[in-house]
């Protein structure tokens, strides 16, 4: 295979994936330089405090809002682009061009996160719930119980596994790394500023509506993929989680959250989202599934291993779509 071969987009994607299951963060690394995220973050910090001021009209502070995301997500597909325009020649560019691939998808990390949830609730009881929980959800840890800190943990699971996991490879698929550098970006500025507070209503406002935009397409995707794994799970019901998906996704204040976490509701047989509080207050969101709302550790390890199906089903399919096309060339 020559060189431009080897810059195919699903080739490159499948070779990322494969890396990031193998070696994860890569802590090794990130423990000398700041990860990519993080300098997103910085940048996201600098920009909130220079122009999200209290003094200024809500007017003024969407606007400037508005312009971050612009700033940021038009330096990150800049970057994306050269980082391409860079790598493109040669086979060592290729090797080079899935490291960030690698980097910027969360899959191994989420599974790791959440299992942490599982362990701590057996080995630590509710404290050591609540306090690995606390790293994977916003809601006010300390107002869970068991079953709330077993719930919130498998609620981020399906909802991460979009956004961690499908979104990536959706944008890299559709735009190369320009695209998987936007969407990163794009959610590290919803998860920071895109909430509905007093001090980030407006200026975030940009934020939270391209994160919608940019999920609305991979949320659904990633529901279909939890129903789809559910087949290949004896214990799962594959069945309830397409219906349940269909029926309850959009009872979810979030327009895309709600897909892969019905998904996984029905597939589990379990009752999720529900009333949540956050440190900003109470949601009183309906639940999703009819199910049970008393989670416990063994959900969560059911539903680790769906999302493992999950992603395997991903790999499997990309693929596959890799050889179809190599076959469709030969013939």
């Amino acid at each position: 295979m020559d060189a431009a071969g080897l810059h195919d987009p699903l080739l490159l994607l499948v070779a990322g994936l494969a890396i990031d299951a193998v070696f994860g963060d890569l802590p090794a690394v990130f423990r000398h330089i700041p990860h990519p995220v993080v300098l997103v973050g910085r940048a996201v910090g600098f920009f909130d405090r220079k122009l999200n001021r209290d003094k200024r009209s809500e007017a003024r502070r969407r606007d400037r809002g508005i312009l971050t995301v612009i700033a940021l997500v038009g330096a990150a597909m800049a970057s994306g682009w050269l980082v391409e325009r860079l790598c493109r020649a040669t086979a060592l560019g290729a090797a080079v061009e899935c490291l960030p691939i690698a980097i910027l998808v969360a899959q191994r990390s989420l599974y790791e996160h959440v299992a942490q949830v599982a362990v701590a609730l057996e080995t630590a009881g509710l404290a050591g719930g609540r306090a690995a929980v606390r790293h994977i959800v916003g809601r006010d840890p300390l107002s869970l119980d068991r079953h709330g800190v077993a719930r919130a943990s498998i609620e981020s699971l399906a909802e991460n596994f979009s956004d961690g996991v499908v979104a990536p490879a959706f944008w890299f698929l559709l735009l190369g790394l320009p695209g998987l550098f936007a969407y990163k970006t794009a959610n590290t500025l919803d998860s920071m500023i895109g909430h509905r507070t007093p001090h980030y209503r407006s200026f975030g406002w940009a934020a939270a509506r391209l994160d919608d935009l940019l999920n609305l397409v991979p949320a659904r995707i990633s529901g279909l993929l939890l129903a789809a794994a559910a087949v290949f799970d004896g214990h799962a019901r594959p069945r309830d989680a397409l219906l349940v998906m269909l029926r309850d996704a959009k009872k979810h204040r979030s327009p895309n959250a709600g897909w892969p976490e019905a998904a996984m509701a029905g597939a589990l047989g379990l009752a999720l989202a529900g009333p949540r509080r956050y440190p900003k207050g109470l949601v009183d969101d309906p639940w999703l599934g009819e199910g049970t709302a008393r989670a416990a550790t063994a959900h969560i390890g059911r539903a680790l291993r769906l999302y493992r199906l999950a992603c395997l089903i991903t790999a499997g399919l990309l693929v596959g779509a890799w050889l179809a096309g190599h076959l469709g060339a030969i013939v």
